[in-house]
C-alpha cells in the first residue's frame, strides 16, 4: 500500500467521522503477560439469573430486547425471593437460608441471551441415550434403596468433597460465584471459590493420563488458539455425572476476554454415550474488585454425622 494511498484512506474514514458525528471506533487489544500469553488473570465473577436451558414461556427468543431484561429481572426476584412468608410451613422451610445469604445475581448477563445454553439452538439439555437413562435410573434407585447406609451412599456435594457446578465445566451456583485465574510459563491455574477448587492446566503439550485413570475434576490439558486458551479435559469419574454425563465425558473450554472487565467462558459437552448430541454454553463473566474468600465447608458442618445418626435411630424403630 503506498503511502499517498495510505493517507487518503485514513482522511476518507475522518471525514466518514465527521460527517455523522462519530469518532472512528478503537480496536480493543487484550492485554498480555510477560512471557507473551493473553493475560486471563484475575477475580472473575459468573452469578447471573439467566437460566442454563430456556424457559418455556421463552420458547423461540435468543436474546431479551431493550426493557425485556428488567421485566425478566424483576419477575425472577419477585418470585424467587426467600424473605417471603405467604406459604404454609413446608413452603417457608422448603426455602432454607433467607435472601441475604444467596448470590444467584440479580440481573441477566451482558450478553442478553435467555439462556446460558446456545447449542442446541433452542436452548435446551439434548436428550439423553439409551444407556444416560439407564444409568439415570440405577442411580436414583441405588438412592432409594440405600440412601443413608454409610457416608459414601451421600451426595459427594453434602460430603463436601466437589460442588458438582463448580466445574468443570463452570455453573453459576447458590453463592461464591468467582473464580481467579493465575497463569505462569507453561501453566494456568484456575481456583473457584465454591469448596475451593482448583486445577493447575498444564501448556505443553503434554498426553492426557491412561484410560484406567478417572477423577472427579477430569484431567486438563491447555493450549492457546489466538487469544483464546482452550482446555481439554477428559479421564472423568461416573461419580460426578455432571447433567447425566458419565466418565466418558470430553469437555472443551474456551477462555477469552472481551474487555476489559469481561470474559467470555465457553464450554461444549461430548458424550456421545450419554448425550445423543453435544451441546454448548456461555457463561459470561466480569471482573470483581473483591477478594474471594475461603468456602469452609467442613468448619461446623455437622450433617453428615446427624443424617446417619437420625438414620441409624429410625431402625431401631
Amino acid at each position: 500500500m503506498s503511502h499517498r494511498f495510505f493517507s487518503s484512506f485514513i482522511a476518507v474514514l475522518l471525514f466518514t467521522a465527521a460527517l455523522t458525528g462519530q469518532a472512528p471506533k478503537k480496536t480493543w487489544t487484550p492485554p498480555h503477560t510477560p512471557d507473551g500469553q493473553p493475560d486471563l488473570q484475575g477475580i472473575w465473577g459468573f452469578a447471573t439469573i439467566t437460566p442454563l436451558e430456556r424457559p418455556g414461556d421463552l420458547a423461540g427468543k435468543d436474546f431479551f430486547i431493550g426493557k425485556e431484561a428488567a421485566e425478566y429481572e424483576k419477575k425472577f426476584l419477585t418470585s424467587n425471593n426467600r424473605d417471603r412468608r405467604d406459604g404454609p410451613t413446608e413452603a417457608d422451610v422448603s426455602r432454607a437460608y433467607n435472601d441475604f445469604w444467596w448470590d444467584s445475581g440479580n440481573r441477566v448477563v451482558w450478553t442478553n441471551r435467555t439462556s446460558l445454553i446456545v447449542d442446541p439452538p433452542d436452548g435446551k439439555l439434548p436428550a439423553l441415550t439409551a444407556a444416560g437413562r439407564k444409568k439415570a435410573a440405577d442411580r436414583a434407585e441405588a438412592r432409594r434403596l440405600h440412601p443413608f447406609d454409610g457416608p459414601e451412599d451421600r451426595p459427594l456435594q453434602e460430603r463436601c468433597l466437589i460442588w458438582t457446578t463448580a466445574g468443570p465445566p463452570i455453573l453459576p451456583s447458590a453463592y461464591n460465584n468467582n473464580i481467579r485465574i493465575v497463569q505462569a510459563p507453561g501453566y494456568v491455574m484456575i481456583l473457584n471459590e465454591m469448596i475451593h477448587d482448583v486445577r493447575i492446566v498444564p501448556l505443553d503439550g503434554r498426553p492426557h493420563l491412561p484410560n484406567s485413570v478417572h477423577l472427579w475434576m477430569g484431567d486438563s490439558r491447555g493450549h492457546w488458539e489466538g487469544d483464546t486458551l482452550v482446555v481439554d479435559t477428559t479421564n472423568f469419574s461416573d461419580k460426578t455425572n455432571f447433567r447425566g454425563a458419565d466418565e466418558n465425558l470430553h469437555l472443551i473450554e474456551k477462555f477469552s476476554r472481551a474487555g476489559d472487565d469481561r470474559l467470555m467462558y465457553q464450554f461444549t459437552v461430548d458424550n456421545e454415550t450419554a448425550f445423543t448430541r453435544s451441546w454448548t454454553a456461555q457463561v459470561p463473566m466480569t471482573r470483581s474488585s473483591d477478594p474471594m474468600f475461603e468456602y469452609a465447608c467442613h468448619e461446623g458442618n455437622y450433617s453428615l454425622t446427624n443424617v446417619l445418626a437420625g438414620a441409624r435411630a429410625e431402625e431401631l424403630k
